[in-house]
């Protein structure tokens, strides 16, 4: 305190009392971190340990065969793999242009009012279970879409889990992308318009361009969730605990995610059973570096191409 009667920076930092208060909290903050830290720590732990052991006692030409037939020491991880791309790729084409073109709408074309109502709304698809929508992909994209477009199967296929992971995605999709795209400043979109462009025009050469670091980062979120989502193919991804190698779409197979969930509910039973148990271990950890190599590429690309405003 100065004689005037002021704070000072002075007298704040050397008052004791607020001086413990600042260590306190920045002690908790600390610790909060590295409790994060250690759980997501032993999380890689638990999850390598159980890998390693199928890794260092697994006959590696069971591990790209004819299948997935675990059970049977069968642990064909290409079938999963294969099946996983298939859908991730089918949710991406459904999710893509739906979720851009409700984000450009949004962001370029809404009058406010609308884009108030209508943006919650579109967020609340966010917040439909996903064991609804596998339930609503088996029950009436598999008979009413791929049945009827397609010729494919009224049950279960590859194709109608991807499109069921696809609609889960799109709010994904399209919040991030409309952030992006209301972050770019609207002194450049004045600038195009002063040029004569048209708002098409405007918003595919000089806002899209201007927001791809925030595109490209909510492509690559929605990659991630449909490569980890469980319960839709699970459920409609038309096969069991066991499917043969395919690369066809109407086929029924096993994404990893949907693999482990089907192995998972025996946990109890298949311990003992060879290395079908450790085998759930190994395909998390295969996911696991598939979706961590994802996010580094991703993060390095977005670093290469961001605007700075």
């Amino acid at each position: 305190m100065t004689d005037t009667g002021r704070l000072t920076v002075e007298s704040l930092t050397a008052n004791p009392r607020r001086a413990r208060k600042e260590r306190a909290i920045r002690n908790s903050l600390g610790v909060t971190a590295l409790v994060s830290v250690l759980i997501s720590g032993l999380i890689i732990w638990s999850l390598f340990s159980e890998a390693w052991t199928f890794m260092v006692e697994v006959n590696w030409g069971s591990v790209w065969d004819i299948g997935w037939f675990p059970r049977r020491g069968i642990y064909d991880i290409k079938t999963l793999i294969v099946a996983s791309f298939i859908v991730t790729g089918v949710a991406m084409i459904v999710a893509t242009p739906l979720g851009l073109g409700a984000a450009i709408f949004l962001s370029e074309y809404a009058r406010p009012g609308v884009r108030r109502t209508l943006k919650p709304i579109l967020e609340i698809l966010a917040g439909i279970p996903s064991v609804v929508l596998g339930f609503f992909a088996l029950e009436w994209i598999a008979p009413n879409v791929v049945k009827t477009l397609f010729n494919g199967p009224a049950a279960g296929s590859l194709l109608a889990s991807g499109i069921g992971v696809g609609v889960l995605i799109i709010p994904l999709v399209a919040s991030i992308s409309e952030d992006a795209m209301n972050a770019v400043p609207m002194s450049l979109r004045e600038a195009s318009s002063g040029l004569g462009a048209r708002k098409m025009t405007t918003t595919v050469r000089v806002v899209i361009p201007a927001a791809i670091s925030g595109l490209v980062a909510s492509f690559i979120l929605a990659v991630s969730r449909a490569l980890g989502e469980t319960m839709v193919v699970f459920l409609a991804g038309g096969a069991s605990q066991t499917a043969t190698y395919t690369d066809s779409a109407l086929d029924g197979s096993l994404p990893m995610t949907a693999a482990m969930a089907s192995l998972a509910r025996g946990t109890d039973n298949v311990v003992g059973e060879g290395l079908t148990f450790q085998s759930l271990f190994f395909v998390g950890l295969v996911l696991f570096v598939m979706t961590f190599g994802l996010n580094i590429v991703a993060n390095r690309f977005v670093q290469r191409v961001r605007e700075q405003y």
